[in-house]
């Protein structure tokens, strides 16, 4: 059995992000730190494979968490039936975060029910190594909303330090809106959300290894 662990790692900056918290209604407040999905979905749009993928492990906030209110035109299905049948947009507010940089963690899995391939972990870790040194997307990352993209994305900067006195606690935080990390193509897809309970952010890191996200199937 082969136990060597396949790593990768980018580091990631913008001048905003919005991971929203479900519990927050019709004003959407950001979580402190990204998701791991939102993580995995970043890994995704450098790099990926049909029978491995990236599973995220941690992220370490490298900025002061900031907050600032903003607001967006809104057009989606959620709006009174008036505003649709006038195809009109509304106002809507959000508390977002500003001015975010993240070093982002991750392994090389593979995906147990899709065809195994030679060398298909280590192949999807060079991949994406030599995407991310050359500056090569499939497309856009994004910090939770499309419209908010990196100026940043690339290998570790000297100068990039984590905030080691971030410590926050989260009663629960969203993991995904999806059962499973992976779906194989032409399998059907549950939207059946999962959550951590009692996450902590600790010296400015966010564990997806830890328990509660174990729990949550990470």
């Amino acid at each position: 059995m082969n136990d060597k662990k396949y790593e990768v790692s980018l580091e990631i900056a913008g001048p905003a992000a919005m991971f929203t918290r479900p519990d927050t209604g019709a004003a959407p407040v950001s979580y402190p730190a990204p998701t791991y999905s939102a993580v995995k979905g970043i890994f995704e749009s450098i790099a990926w494979y049909e029978s491995a993928y990236i599973k995220p492990t941690k992220v370490g906030i490298c900025s002061p968490v900031q907050f600032e209110k903003y607001t967006t035109n809104y057009g989606g299905p959620l709006r009174k039936a008036d505003q649709i049948n006038k195809s009109a947009s509304y106002q809507l507010p959000a508390l977002i975060l500003i001015d975010v940089c993240y070093r982002m963690y991750g392994r090389v899995e593979e995906v147990a029910s899709a065809p195994q391939k030679n060398n298909h972990i280590h192949a999807l870790q060079e991949i994406f190594l030599r995407r991310l040194k050359k500056g090569q997307l499939h497309y856009t990352p994004f910090f939770g909303w499309k419209e908010f993209v990196p100026s940043y994305v690339g290998v570790f900067k000297d100068n990039t330090k984590i905030e080691k006195d971030i410590n926050l606690e989260l009663e629960s935080m969203l993991v995904s809106p999806f059962e499973t990390d992976v779906t194989l193509k032409g399998n059907e897809i549950r939207n059946t959300a999962r959550y951590a309970n009692n996450v902590k952010i600790e010296n400015g890191v966010l564990n997806f290894d830890s328990e509660p996200f174990k729990k949550a199937g990470c």
